[in-house]
């Protein structure tokens, strides 16, 4: 077991390469698996989390992302399945990205867990011709460029986590490092490195924080969160407010409230006081997450 751990480990530092772009939400902080196969959730039966996101408001023919997740946890295997599904539209261009996702977990010691997480992608890229004109007569070549491209990719992810910290690794879009379709250029290799803490004490407050690399090409971009989570009784955490800083001039907040004990909204505002900011009013991004509890067994009764 020790050397297939090793391995993996191995196997995703040779990953870690070549990428220009990613599409993503900028709420993972509590869910990474958004972010990574191998994030899993031990607490509950399901999770379902559907989210919308209107980047640069003001800005003609910004990005529009809407995200749909979901995934289930055996116990009794170890094991979790779950789907994503991102669909990002830019301008008159659409892009399709769907994720199968498995992961497994591995008990270290009394503290520690590995999850090791692996996710088949398909991808679609397609172009909105009613809104292209071309006054030329090359049309029929240029419209047959413009034809929906579908595509193969896989990620790869591991965490290792205990009651209070979160250290995870995953590389997506691995196919992309060896193809120069244009597909693959909308989804390029992107890996992710990150380490979080949070507090889970009968305080009124508990605090939140992690660290998140990012790394797309030759650039390496840095995100760091703060969340405070109040909680009216030791069961019940009401509502959150963080705040987010991403490198290049992007700084943003979020808050959160527990409508009940397995329904959630979440509400993120960021803004880029970079060169776009002329142009534009920020981001916003809003997700509703629902989960479903454990159904109780007697592991040692007899009928």
């Amino acid at each position: 077991m020790k050397k297939a751990v090793y391995i993996f480990f191995f196997s995703m530092i040779a990953y870690w390469v070549d990428a220009q772009s990613n599409v993503r939400l900028v709420n993972y902080w509590d869910n990474t698996f958004y972010i990574n196969p191998a994030a899993i959730d031990e607490k509950n039966l399901m999770d379902i989390s559907m989210a919308v996101r209107k980047q640069w408001i003001g800005f003609a023919g910004s990005p529009t992302t809407v995200f749909v997740a979901g995934a289930i946890y055996n116990e009794d295997l170890y094991t979790q399945f779950g789907l994503k599904a991102v669909q990002d539209q830019i301008g008159y261009t659409s892009s399709t990205n769907i994720d199968f996702t498995y992961a497994y977990s591995l008990t270290m010691n009394n503290n520690w867990k590995l999850n090791l997480g692996l996710a088949a992608s398909y991808q679609s890229l397609a172009y909105d011709i009613s809104k292209i004109s071309f006054p030329t007569n090359e049309e029929a070549s240029i419209y047959s460029r413009l034809a929906t491209q579908d595509n193969f990719n896989a990620q790869i992810g591991a965490e290792l986590i205990n009651h209070n910290w979160r250290f995870g690794l995953s590389g997506q879009n691995i196919f992309s490092l060896f193809s120069n379709s244009i597909t693959n250029k909308v989804y390029n290799n992107t890996n992710f490195l990150y380490g979080m803490y949070r507090d889970y004490s009968h305080e009124f407050m508990n605090l939140g924080y992690g660290l998140c690399a990012i790394q797309y090409g030759n650039t390496i971009q840095m995100e760091m969160n703060i969340n405070s989570y109040f909680k009216l009784s030791n069961s019940n955490n009401p509502f959150q407010i963080g705040f987010f800083y991403r490198t290049w001039s992007e700084m943003g907040f979020l808050l959160g409230v527990n409508l009940s004990k397995n329904l959630k909204v979440s509400y993120t505002y960021d803004y880029d006081m970079g060169g776009i900011s002329q142009s534009s009013f920020g981001s916003h991004e809003l997700m509703i997450s629902y989960s479903f509890d454990k159904v109780w067994k007697c592991r040692n009764c007899w009928f």
